[in-house]
């Protein structure tokens, strides 16, 4: 049985970086959904390029007509803000949303509702593996295509999305942008 036959298959470290961000994400046609507790400046393999910022990743999906939203837990450091600064595509095309929820914890990337990657890395070159092994964290995830699953998890992720959850919570004094 094949990779792509079995409903989820391991992902470790850097297998993280590899298969999630520099094969799957750059393949995405209609939508990319990504959840992070953390969010920093990564940099990932780009093509013609040695390295590049994930933002131009995305910045070329927004450009080709995927959407793509991004949930993150804190504000990101300076070093991201400056790359984000860079890509006008993320700043005013409506394709591009972010949303801060102080109690995102999830990491997971779903793209176009038939690949999920769900585990443990944060969205930062320590986590995805895209940093050294002697500098990288230690990591663990799935990838799944199986559509029932992945259903389950968009429709949990557009409910925190669209702020079902934001009237009763008890963070909300932390929260800087509620939804609602």
């Amino acid at each position: 049985m094949s990779s792509e036959d079995e409903p989820f298959s391991l992902v470790l470290n850097e297998q993280t970086c590899e298969q999630v961000l520099n094969s799957a994400v750059p393949l995405a046609e209609k939508f990319l959904w990504i959840a992070t507790a953390d969010l920093k400046d990564l940099h990932v393999a780009r093509p013609g390029k040695k390295f590049g910022p994930f933002l131009g990743v995305l910045a070329d999906l927004v450009r080709d007509g995927v959407d793509v939203r991004l949930i993150h837990a804190k504000e990101p450091g300076p070093r991201f803000r400056k790359d984000f600064d860079r890509y006008p595509e993320l700043i005013e095309s409506d394709r591009f949303e972010r949303l801060l929820c102080p109690r995102m914890h999830m990491k997971c990337v779903i793209i176009d509702g038939s690949f999920a990657y769900i585990g443990s890395a944060n969205l930062t070159g320590a986590g995805m593996g895209a940093k050294s092994p002697l500098r990288r964290n230690f990591e663990a995830g799935f990838i799944t295509r199986d559509k029932t699953t992945i259903a389950e998890l968009m429709d949990f992720l557009d409910s925190l999305w669209i702020g079902d959850c934001c009237i009763k919570c008890q963070r909300r004094d932390l929260c800087p942008d509620p939804v609602c």
